[in-house]
């Protein structure tokens, strides 16, 4: 018997790529519209098919674990309401995909569930290419229009608040986590929310800042990181 936590969380995982795919979809139609090359409307065209790959892999887990439920999906998040590339480009790829490749390797490690473990395998592979994918993006936004460096310096900081309060101590459920959880639970592919939010405060040095640096955006909202707590 697998815990409801096992299936909690991946029902959970299903309705978030499914949600990636269709926000990426959306950033798909605006490189399209604004002529971006043909290189980059590729690769998101093979991001909306990976993460609708990813969503019906985290499905077959959860039926495997037990799961009878519909995935719940908000309908509300399948669209990216204002039309901004630049903030897409930084919020969806830049911070979350980068983030999400440690993260899903560290969930990885001790997968040993063969549909879990397949899955994770799948998501990882096609993690990295996503998270590169953002990069590139940022890249050629900064080489069409040169004020981008100081409008992302400006509106990182409230988009770093919302990652901290997604994956880091501003999560409730970080704070109110002892950290404990089962060998079997870490066999399917899960982790406490500590872990989480450690592994967030690594890909601050490790990722965040050195990229953003390189690319003319101050980083000096990631102070509020604390490195010593690692």
């Amino acid at each position: 018997m697998t815990s409801a936590r096992v299936r909690e969380e991946w029902r959970a995982r299903i309705a978030a790529e499914y949600t990636s795919a269709a926000l990426t979809s959306c950033v798909v139609s605006w490189l399209i519209e604004d002529g971006a090359p043909p290189d980059l409307i590729d690769a998101a065209l093979a991001i909306v098919a990976d993460e609708l790959v990813h969503s019906r892999m985290s499905h077959e887990v959860y039926v495997a674990a037990g799961g009878t439920e519909p995935p719940a999906i908000d309908r509300a998040q399948l669209t990216i309401r204002d039309r901004d590339l630049l903030r897409a480009c930084v919020r969806v790829f830049c911070l979350g995909e980068t983030v999400a490749v440690p993260l899903f390797r560290h969930l990885r490690e001790r997968c040993t569930v063969a549909p879990a473990r397949e899955a994770l395998d799948r998501i990882l592979r096609d993690e990295v290419r996503h998270r590169d994918f953002g990069w590139d993006l940022l890249d050629w936004l900064c080489s069409v229009d040169p004020g981008v460096p100081a409008r992302v310096t400006a509106e990182l900081p409230a988009m770093v608040v919302e990652l901290e309060q997604g994956y880091g101590r501003g999560n409730p459920s970080v704070a109110e986590d002892d950290g404990a959880i089962s060998d079997d639970d870490r066999a399917w592919g899960l982790a406490p929310p500590r872990e989480y939010a450690e592994i967030l405060t690594r890909t601050v040095g490790k990722d965040y800042v050195p990229r953003f640096e390189a690319r003319g955006v101050s980083p000096s909202c990631f102070k509020r990181f604390d490195q010593s707590d690692i």
